[in-house]
């Protein structure tokens, strides 16, 4: 199997879809190689597409914060990754189709990081790993058995909802953050 910088090399060229063809970086993914918790959002934004970076910016501040706050965690220490490598136009919604085409480098993502908990961020990361349509005021507050070897699954809201949101929402993501926490504490020692 590839390691992550070898996929990330060969993502850097990738044209397996259209949304290729708009952007400026692929935004690949960073953090700790080998981390217990790996965050999935769902796509770049402008930011992102510009730095290359997955979550920069105020989404990214504010993820920083629940993390550092809630997990005891600092970005260093987790993986964060999105569902696709490269910005939407307008930010709009993934089609199925470029889902499709990025789908085997999150999957190599996960396999390789091997998290013991991966925390999904709003309806589109948590719906696509999930496999389900329900929203994600619905799946928040639980954790769900994932993939294999015990892997926990805990859905949130988007830092850019919690932004637009306000309190309430920040509330409810701090303990979805908690209970990842928990999680991570509770998860079988890494591989």
């Amino acid at each position: 199997m590839p390691s992550l910088a070898e996929l990330a090399s060969e993502a850097s060229t990738c044209r397996r879809c259209p949304l290729s063809l708009g952007r400026t970086r692929v935004v690949w993914g960073g953090g700790d190689a080998r981390a217990g918790l790996m965050v999935v959002g769902e796509g770049p934004g402008r930011e992102e597409d510009r730095e290359g970076r997955p979550f920069v910016g105020r989404s990214g501040r504010l993820l920083e914060r629940l993390l550092l706050e809630e997990a005891g965690l600092r970005r260093e220490q987790v993986y964060i990754a999105n569902v696709v490598k490269c910005r939407p136009p307008g930010n709009r919604d993934p089609l199925p189709e470029e889902i499709e085409a990025c789908r085997p480098y999150l999957e190599e993502q996960v396999s390789l990081v091997g998290p013991q908990v991966v925390l999904t961020l709003g309806n589109f990361a948590t719906r696509v790993l999930l496999g389900t349509s329900e929203r994600i005021s619905d799946l928040r507050g639980r954790t769900y058995r994932w993939g294999g070897e015990g892997t926990v699954l805990v859905p949130t809201f988007h830092p850019a909802a919690a932004l637009r949101g306000g309190g309430e929402v920040q509330t409810r993501m701090r303990a979805d953050f908690v209970r990842a926490k928990e999680a991570l504490a509770g998860a079988p020692a890494p591989r």
